[in-house]
């Protein structure tokens, strides 16, 4: 752990190791703390505890990634070509950890309101980027049959979701299944392209 590094930040980093080698359920204030190079009462007071640390790694991670899709999505090539880069993201997301970190925060938010509430709002940021994106899809190919930007934000966004999850169980069958699902919505965006030139 750098040294250098704001005390804050340590802890950060030092809970999204801890929370990517043990889980949630099994994450240790002490430990956290220990590979920060911190005293357990630096988490408290900067944190709160478990949960404050954890969430505030969950806005890092989440600010950052956001960041990087709304630049991607701004970026003049085709949005087939766009969607694709996405699907490609995914992957860079799985390796890095950041899918395992969001996933540990859902299943926390099943008995915790203030970790539901989070988690909530952060994948509702993500939602708003894709509900843009389909807000520019029905400009340029027209109304996307019954369904509004947001229906198609929510339902694409959602997949990814559900996706992250049943990947990370590590079924390779499943896993595969997923990403070649995923991706056969770029092939869709490709065809809608093609009828409009």
């Amino acid at each position: 752990m750098d040294t250098k590094l704001d005390a804050k930040t340590r802890i950060v980093e030092s809970a999204r190791t801890c929370l990517l080698a043990d889980g949630f359920a099994a994450l240790s204030t002490r430990k956290v703390a220990d590979g920060a190079g911190v005293p357990l009462s630096q988490i408290h007071y900067h944190f709160g505890g478990k949960q404050g640390v954890v969430l505030a790694l969950l806005a890092h991670e989440n600010r950052t990634l956001v960041t990087r899709q709304r630049e991607m999505y701004a970026a003049s090539e085709s949005l087939s070509t766009r969607y694709d880069q996405a699907c490609d993201f995914l992957e860079d997301d799985l390796a890095s950890g950041y899918v395992r970190v969001l996933q540990e925060m859902v299943a926390a938010g099943w008995s915790d309101p203030e970790v539901a509430a989070q988690v909530v709002g952060l994948v509702g940021v993500w939602l708003g980027v894709l509900e843009q994106v389909a807000r520019e899809a029905e400009e340029r190919f027209g109304r996307l049959g019954p369904f509004t930007a947001a229906d198609v934000a929510t339902l694409v966004g959602l997949s990814f979701l559900g996706g992250e999850a049943m990947i990370l169980l590590g079924d390779d069958g499943f896993a595969a299944r997923t990403r070649t699902a995923l991706r056969a919505v770029g092939t869709l965006i490709r065809a809608a392209e093609a009828r409009v030139g």
